[in-house]
């Protein structure tokens, strides 16, 4: 089966031609980081306006690099939640278009339930059941994958999300936007010891997150420094991203654990975030004391991108989760409940 994909619901556009929910054929993805990197964040209206700009042009050169044409496609998914809402909505828009014209059934995914599968397209030994860690910009959560679309939601954060407070923190340091991977990359020559940040604790939730502590205490940090007239030299930032890192490796790490003393299930990774060497070091040494199957997406699907979403919608598609043109885009949806 073969399935045009549609992600739009962020500041990444992107289409993608995927066979059988394990094949890309092809990944084309139009990124907006210069464009935001003025404002030093994504900007709602402006990354709507980019996708407009670009869905056409990406869809005929997925096309062309899949060597397939409209006629060959088997149905068309998108995305339709979470995200942000314009940029959701101009996806969309575009997606129902295509499968009205073309005559093709219209299958919708949820963007966590993507990042999930972009494992599908590295491992193909790997089926549910399994657990995921999904940590990107705007989620954090451990899921419970019982099967390729029956999700539990295990734990999720209660404020902001790692990838949130790891891009702040870069802010702060003054690297420029998207400052996270620059981030990762210093914490690596810094002394993770040399300050003290700390680790969040949920009452009574063993499996939920909390970053928004660490994110205002790097910030509080640097502020004291910079009141003390101490200058934020390369190896002053490299020993906060060090131990900031370490910090917000350790807050997700401490719930796996709990989790893998209770339940040992493969963990998969999943989200922007899931780039990260740091947070890859402390799993693999946490699934290693344990011994539990670890698998981690390739870098080139860590990010947003159309072909995670055409891999989900295959099984979507089997599950016969395909929508009428009346469907609509959500901003917030949990991955274990889709929206109607």
């Amino acid at each position: 089966m073969l399935i045009l994909a549609i992600e739009s619901s962020c500041d990444e556009t992107s289409v993608a031609v995927v066979r059988d929910g394990r094949e890309v054929l092809s990944n084309v993805v139009a990124s907006q980081i210069e464009i935001h990197k003025l404002y030093g964040g994504v900007v709602p209206e402006i990354a709507s306006r980019a996708h407009t700009e670009a869905l056409s042009g990406c869809t005929s050169e997925a096309l062309e690099k899949a060597e397939v044409t409209l006629d060959d496609i088997d149905a068309i998914a998108v995305t339709n939640c979470p995200g942000l809402i314009g940029a959701l909505l101009t996806g969309l828009s575009f997606a129902k278009g295509l499968a009205y014209s073309a005559k093709k059934p219209l299958i919708p995914v949820h963007h966590i339930r993507g990042h999930v599968a972009a494992n599908y397209l590295a491992f193909p030994e790997l089926k549910p059941p399994f657990n995921a860690l999904v940590v990107s910009g705007g989620h954090t959560s451990i899921l419970g994958v019982d099967s390729y679309t029956d999700y539990r939601t295990i734990g999720y954060t209660r404020d902001d999300a790692a990838g949130e407070a790891l891009d702040k923190a870069a802010r702060v340091l003054g690297m420029p936007y998207p400052g996270g991977a620059a981030m990762d990359k210093m914490a690596l020559e810094g002394d993770k010891t040399k300050i003290k940040f700390s680790v969040s604790h949920v009452d009574g939730a063993p499996y939920d997150f909390s970053f928004s502590g660490l994110k205002t205490s790097v910030i509080n940090h640097v502020h004291t420094l910079e009141m003390k007239n101490i200058e934020l030299s390369d190896d002053v930032k490299k020993d906060i991203a060090a131990s900031f890192m370490s910090a917000l490796v350790k807050t997700v790490t401490t719930r796996i654990e709990v989790l893998l003393e209770n339940e040992k299930r493969p963990l998969v990774l999943a989200g922007g975030v899931a780039a990260s060497k740091n947070l890859r070091m402390g799993l693999e040494e946490i699934c290693k004391k344990y011994g539990v199957e670890l698998y981690l997406p390739p870098l080139k699907y860590c990010g947003d991108n159309a072909a995670m979403i055409g891999a989900q919608a295959y099984y979507e598609y089997q599950n016969g989760n395909v929508a009428d043109l009346d469907l609509n885009a959500f901003a917030t949806a949990a991955a274990d409940k889709l929206p109607k």
